[in-house]
């Protein structure tokens, strides 16, 4: 054994007892070998860039990382294995991995720009178009939004504004409950709005609804029909009806009562679709069922309106229903013409013998004045009417004058008119004759 001197490396010890000669000839020869391969693995360090990186920095972070294999230090970023092992290369070859190109040669498919990309170019993929967004509507909020709708559209009338609104809302899949809910409504409603529902429908289908939807609509109707009868005892014949004139209307397929036929096990449904047949077996050769909710409101011309206000008063000076009277007045649906109402029942007074009809008309008047039926202002154009005409009604009635003076009087003690109107009552001037000796003349 070979004592280094202090101050000497082993590599230096080797040297000075090589120089005094006290190797052995196999041991110089395992000692070259050994400095051999020391050197090239120091040429082989030397070559890589992470390697030489690692002994620069061993010094000042040796004691930084210590679970790096050999002791190295991890570069950043780089692909090279660190466990000691392979050929150097980088993992995988370079294809795959995340941030990197791929394998040469490899084909990529076009790819959409992503707006949240930090090197999207706006400007650069052309005009922007921004469009709104409607949110689908649920049931809850169907109904909400619905509802007022359909009730502004028995107001006014007009489909056109209906089928703006309704492009304005995204119904989605719940598209035909918007039928559903008209119909509903309408069936709680007068048969105006009845009347207005169906036009309604007939314009929707094409545009906004197709027949499909309009068949779904009805459907619901039906298996909702015994709860709809709670509050309209009449909806089974109602719902015959708007289906009869919808088929006719082609708002729905000709097939619709057929699929029915054997198959329904609601007798409410059945009601209604057998009133449906009977509509459309009584009018085949027309080719629209207009008149299965009558002519409604100021849709009726006024000679008709005239007419029925006229057979109204002669049924009531016959039968005495006050009641009866009123409800026809009411299905008339026209309070802006109630004063034709009294000034044909005026008239019939000055007309009528008797004080029977004078009594008759002024507790009818009486009536209608208690509930509003007819209002101050429609009261007040009646009799003013009257007021105007009577000059030539009292060419056919001599005696009209002095039957309307009396009547007004009436009228004003029973708080049917105002002071005013009675006191505006126009009055005939008596005329009064001359002696003989002027020629038989009539003084003023």
């Amino acid at each position: 054994m070979y004592l280094s001197q202090p101050g000497c490396g082993p590599d230096e010890a080797a040297l000075e007892a090589e120089v005094n000669g006290n190797w052995t000839p196999q041991e110089k020869a395992l000692h070259e070998a050994r400095l051999k391969a020391k050197a090239k693995r120091r040429v082989r360090k030397s070559s890589s860039r992470s390697e030489s990186l690692s002994e620069s920095l061993s010094g000042e972070l040796a004691d930084g990382d210590s679970h790096s294999p050999k002791g190295k230090v991890p570069v950043p970023n780089d692909r090279k294995s660190r466990t000691g092992k392979g050929r150097g290369l980088p993992k995988k070859g370079g294809a795959g991995g995340k941030g990197v190109w791929g394998a040469a040669g490899m084909v990529y498919e076009v790819e959409e720009p992503d707006v949240k990309d930090p090197n999207y170019d706006e400007i650069a993929q052309g005009d922007t178009v921004y469009a709104t967004v409607v949110p689908e509507l649920d049931e809850r909020e169907l109904e909400k939004t619905v509802n007022p709708i359909v009730q502004e559209y028995f107001e006014h009338g007009d489909t056109k504004e209906v089928q703006m609104l309704l492009r304005e809302l995204n119904l989605g899949h719940h598209k035909y409950e918007f039928s559903s809910l008209a119909v509903s409504l309408s069936l709680e409603g007068k048969a105006s709005h009845r009347e207005l529902t169906s036009r309604l429908l007939r314009d929707l289908v094409g545009k906004e609804l197709s027949e499909s939807d309009m068949a779904r609509a009805f459907d619901k109707i039906l298996k909702e029909l015994p709860d709809l009868m709670l509050d309209t005892p009449e909806a089974p014949q109602m719902l015959g009806q708007f289906i009869a004139r919808a088929i006719a209307d082609h708002a729905l397929p000709m097939a619709f009562l057929d699929r029915y036929k054997g198959k329904v096990d609601c007798d409410h449904a059945r009601a209604a679709l057998d009133r449906a047949a009977v509509l459309l077996s009584m009018k085949r050769e027309m080719v629209r069922l207009d008149n299965v909710w009558g002519v409604g409101g100021g849709l009726r011309p006024v000679k008709h309106l005239v007419k029925e206000m006229n057979l109204l008063l002669k049924e009531y000076l016959v039968s005495g229903e006050v009641k009866e009277a009123e409800r026809c007045l009411r299905d008339l649906e026209v309070p802006h013409f109630h004063h034709e109402l009294v000034y044909e029942a005026v008239v019939m007074v000055l007309e009528s013998k008797g004080d029977t009809a004078v009594k008759m008309m002024c507790k009818l008047l009486q009536a209608f004045w208690k509930i509003g039926l007819v209002t101050v202002d429609q009261m007040n154009r009646g009799f003013q009417r009257v007021y105007d005409e009577l000059p030539e009604i009292t060419l056919d009635v001599p005696h009209a004058h002095s039957i309307m003076e009396s009547f007004t009087d009436l009228c004003y003690q029973e708080s049917v008119i105002t002071k005013q109107l009675r006191d505006s009552c126009p009055s005939r001037g008596r005329k009064r004759f001359v002696s003989e000796g002027d020629g038989g003349l009539i003084k003023n």
